[in-house]
C-alpha cells in the first residue's frame, strides 16, 4: 500500500512539474510571437499588458489541462500549485532574460492570481468528460 501511495505522489508531482514546464514553454513561444507582431504593429503599453495577462491565463490553463488530462484527481490542489509555481518560474525566467530582478508586491499578487486561476481551471478540467 505504501508503494502505491508513493507512486501516486510521484505521479502527481511529475504531473505538476510537467504542467508548469509546458506552461512556461508556451509563454515563451507566445511572448516571442508577440515580440514579432510588435515589430510590425505599433501596440500601446496598455494593449501589451492586456495581451500579457491573456498569455498568462492561456498558459496556466494549458498547464493545468496537461496535468489533469490523464489523472483527474485533486484538480483544485494541482491547479493552484501549477498556477502559483508557474507565476514564480515565469518571473524568474523573464527576469533572467532581461537581467533585472525587481521584487515587489506585484509578484505576490501575480502568484495569488496564478493560484486562483489554476484552482478555477482545475475545477473546470476535473469536471470535463472525455
Amino acid at each position: 500500500m505504501d508503494k502505491a501511495l508513493s507512486a501516486d505522489k510521484k505521479n502527481s508531482i511529475l504531473c505538476v512539474v510537467k504542467g508548469v514546464l509546458l506552461a512556461v514553454c508556451l509563454t515563451v513561444v507566445l511572448v516571442l510571437i508577440l515580440a514579432v507582431i510588435y515589430k510590425f504593429v505599433d501596440l500601446s503599453d496598455s494593449t501589451i499588458k492586456i495581451i500579457n495577462q491573456i498569455i498568462k491565463i492561456v498558459s496556466i490553463g494549458f498547464g493545468v489541462f496537461i496535468c489533469l488530462k490523464k489523472d483527474r484527481k485533486k484538480g483544485m490542489l494541482k491547479g493552484s500549485i501549477i498556477g502559483s509555481v508557474y507565476m514564480l518560474v515565469s518571473y524568474i525566467v523573464f527576469s533572467l532574460l532581461v537581467s533585472s530582478f525587481n521584487l515587489s508586491i506585484t509578484l505576490l499578487y501575480d502568484i495569488i492570481f496564478g493560484a486562483l486561476l489554476g484552482l478555477i481551471f482545475g475545477v473546470i478540467f476535473v469536471n470535463f468528460r472525455k
